[in-house]
């Protein structure tokens, strides 16, 4: 009976180390998107804790500020509970093999897990363990710490474009204000090679958000930019551009657009945020008539060229709309996006 009992309690401390490790992979070395449960709830869990914080202010400054440091909280966060899991797993496993008393183990499992050395081993099999462990240890750190430079070089490249809408497009960047200062300063000739580099913007946030999930909540150094209101305003850009500019057709914004809905979308599967993936013409989106009328008359005052036919350029932008309303929406509420018009300001 002693013997099934110490064979349960190893296998169920291996269990939690093959666990941990599992969950490492998962996170940090895996070069696709990799769902680990672990990770999951510990970033559940401080999710909440942070959503009780900024529940106190009405600011949004406040609760930008807040939520800040939410991502390198929960990172660190993460790799303390790798390793108290990882404690603890090595703890039963030393208990299992002969250790004298869980006191004792703990002591083991804890010298060895940090390389502190103060608990020696008393056999071969505490020592492969005690060995086992302090390599368990390395690892988990050193991922972290190897993988921050990956993580902020991903989030410097992809703050660079944020940066450089806010000229264009204002603050908060919308369609109609990147038009009419295209139309003042540049000519609407320079639009083609913007949707070429928002392509790859949108394409390398596809890779980047859903290898490394914690970066969708690193915030802007701003408190009114975000990755997720441009990537709506360039995406509302290229719709209107290609459904209501009286201008010769450019292929690039339609390019444009199918990246950025498909990037959304990937990440919206990663966080298992439901959405119609075959959404159809004509399909109801948060974008009312009264909104669309309203940016055509400021963008036709303003002497931007428009199409004549109203309801046509109507109906063919809430058609590119259409691919990417829910899962925009989705993305700025889990992120806490600043307000912009058409994308955070509405229910």
């Amino acid at each position: 009976m002693d013997f099934a009992l110490r064979l349960l309690v190893f296998l169920l401390g291996l269990a939690a180390v093959v666990a941990v490790l599992w969950s490492a992979i998962l996170t940090f070395i895996l070069p696709r998107a990799g769902r680990s449960e672990i990770t999951r709830l510990v970033f559940l869990a401080i999710r909440s804790c942070f959503n009780m914080l900024t529940k106190r202010y009405k600011e949004y400054t406040s609760r930008d500020r807040i939520m800040a440091v939410y991502a390198p909280v929960s990172l660190l966060a993460l790799v303390g509970t790798w390793l108290a899991i990882s404690l603890a797993g090595y703890m039963a496993m030393f208990w299992a093999t002969g250790t004298e008393d869980w006191e004792t183990a703990y002591k083991l499992s804890l010298s060895s897990l940090f390389t502190l050395g103060f608990a020696q081993a008393e056999n071969v099999p505490e020592t492969v363990l005690v060995f086992g462990e302090a390599f368990t240890g390395l690892v988990l750190i050193a991922l972290l710490i190897g993988y921050l430079p990956t993580i902020y070089a991903a989030f410097s490249k992809r703050e660079m474009l944020v940066s450089l809408l806010e000229v264009r497009a204002g603050t908060p960047p919308s369609a109609p204000e990147l038009f009419e200062r295209f139309y003042r300063i540049h000519g609407f000739g320079r639009l083609n090679a913007m949707w070429v580099e928002w392509e790859r913007w949108f394409a390398e946030l596809d890779e980047t958000h859903t290898s490394l999930a914690v970066l969708s909540f690193y915030r802007s150094p701003r408190s009114k930019l975000s990755w997720i209101v441009a990537a709506g305003a360039v995406l509302d850009s290229a719709s209107l551009a290609a459904s209501s500019l009286d201008m010769p057709r450019d292929p690039q914004a339609d390019l444009c657009i199918r990246a950025g809905f498909l990037a959304l979308r990937h990440i919206a599967d990663f966080f298992q945020i439901p959405y119609n993936p075959t959404p159809q013409r004509g399909d109801p989106i948060t974008i009312s008539r009264e909104e669309y009328d309203a940016v055509y008359d400021r963008l036709q005052k303003y002497g931007i060229p428009m199409k004549a036919d109203r309801q046509q350029a109507w109906e063919d932008f809430a058609g590119w709309r259409v691919n990417y309303d829910t899962v925009l929406r989705a993305l700025a509420k889990l992120t806490m996006a600043p307000e912009a018009p058409w994308i955070s300001d509405r229910k």
